[in-house]
Formats: structure tokens, sequence, C-alpha cells
């Protein structure tokens, strides 16, 4: 019985450690945003000796905070529902279609996944600069075409659990391939949709060289003005670090408003 206790206060020490661990991220943010620039280089760890608000409120307008986020907002929001949908469909055609072409189109999509972003930027910007895409519609094309290779091995994989029988059920009874997919495979690929979506998510919101490539200073995402801190000879951390964490407060309440989703779209996917 005390080796059983032992063991479990190793584990919650152990847990406290990571807690801490994890938190001294955001810790030496917060702390740091409310100090001076001078105070910062005096003393990183410690409680600043006042509290400077006006890092935030600087920071706010130096970011052109509201129009930074709804331009990440659309950007993202877009972008990953187009992913979401585009890979879906192709997951379930290849999955269903049991023929070479169908093996070899994954093959390709699974290969894409190897070729690094840098290979391909100088000849796809010139491409886009050609046909006058470089704006907030390009990169959203963009990202479907780099998101898709991933997005599309996933629903594939998740496609191999789902019985052919439901198809077949469907077609009888007079329903077409779109509203097969549509109205009762797609619905079942929720969990997975889930894990797509949180995935790309993460890659758009916080994507930085893409859109610096590709946007121009009206449409910058918050990443691309992030940037305005740090320049050549003089690097304004007070400033940095309270746009940080001005810039993560829409990320946590989008995931309190969708955490319930999240769980349980992440959970299914670990039963299944």
């Amino acid at each position: 019985m005390k080796m059983k206790k032992r063991k479990t206060l190793l584990i919650e020490i152990f847990g406290i450690l990571l807690a801490l661990l994890w938190i001294s991220p955001f810790y030496l943010m917060i702390v740091n945003a409310l100090k001076t620039k001078r105070d910062i280089f005096t003393d990183v760890l410690g409680f600043p000796s006042e509290l400077v608000f006006e890092n935030f409120k600087k920071a706010y307008i130096d970011l052109d905070f509201t129009k930074s986020l709804l331009n990440s907002l659309l950007i993202t929001g877009v972008s990953v529902a187009i992913i979401i949908l585009f890979s879906s469909m192709a997951g379930y055609a290849l999955a269903r279609n049991k023929s070479k072409l169908s093996g070899f189109l994954l093959l390709v999509f699974v290969a894409a996944m190897l070729i690094p972003f840098q290979s391909v930027m100088i000849p796809l910007i010139s491409l886009f600069g050609k046909v006058d895409m470089l704006n907030k519609t390009g990169l959203i094309f963009m990202y479907l075409g780099f998101g898709s290779s991933l997005s599309i091995f996933l629903y594939h994989g998740a496609m191999t659990g789902i019985s052919n029988s439901l198809d077949e059920a469907a077609t009888i009874d007079g329903a077409n391939k779109l509203q097969v997919f549509w109205h009762i495979i797609f619905p079942l690929l929720k969990p997975i949709s889930v894990t797509v979506g949180i995935l790309n998510v993460i890659w758009i919101w916080n994507d930085y060289l893409l859109p610096s490539l590709v946007l121009s200073d009206a449409d910058a995402t918050i990443p691309l003005k992030m940037f305005l801190f740090f320049g050549q000879y003089t690097k304004q951390w007070h400033l940095a670090l309270a746009g940080l964490t001005i810039a993560i407060i829409p990320v946590i309440i989008g995931y309190f408003f969708a955490q319930k989703q999240i769980i349980e779209g992440v959970s299914e996917g670990a039963v299944k």
C-alpha cells in the first residue's frame, strides 16, 4: 500500500513539474510584457518593478490589431474549410475506386508531402505574380495545394474503416454519389475532420513565410505584423511580448467555445 502511495506521489510531482515547465513561457511572456524595455534586460525572470500597461495599448495600435485579426481569421477559416471539403471528397473518391490510377494518385499525394516549400517558393511566387494572384485569394489557393496532401492521406485512411455497404444501401434507395458522400459518409468522418482542422489551423494561423511573400501590408496577418517590432538595429521586446499576449487571446477564446467539439472529435478518433 505504501509503495502505491509513493508511486502516486511521484507521478503527481512529475505532473506538477511538467505543468510548471509548460506554463513557464506564458509566465515569461506576460511578466515581461508589463515591463519597460530596460527592466527586461535587467531582470528577465523577476516581477516588474512597476506595471506598464501602456505597452499593450501601443502594441495594439502598432499591430493594427483589429484589421490583422480579421485578416488572420478570414484566411485561416476559409482555407481550412476548403481543405476539409476538397480533401474529404478526394479521400472518398480514392478509397472507393480500387484501381491502379487511384493507387498512383494517392502515392503522388503522399510523395508531395516530402517536397519542401523552399524548393518551389520562387517559381510559385513568379507564376502567381504573372496572373495577379498575390493576394488573399491566391494565398488561400496556395494553402489548399500545400495542405491537401496530408489531409487526403488522413481521410483516405479513415475511409478504410467505413463499410462499402453504406454506399450500396444509399444507392439502392436512389441517392447519387454526392448525396451518399454528403449525407452519409461525411458525418461519419467528423473525428478525422476535427484532426485535419486542428492541424491546418495551427499551421495556417502561425504561418509567416508564405504570407510574407504573397500579402501586402494592408492584408497582413498577425504573425506578419509581429515582426514590425524587430528591426535591423533594435528589438522592442516589451512591445513584442505585449503584442503576443494580445494575439493569444482570440486563440484561447476560440478554444473555449470549441473545446467540446475538439475533445469529442479527438476522443472518437482515438477510439476508432
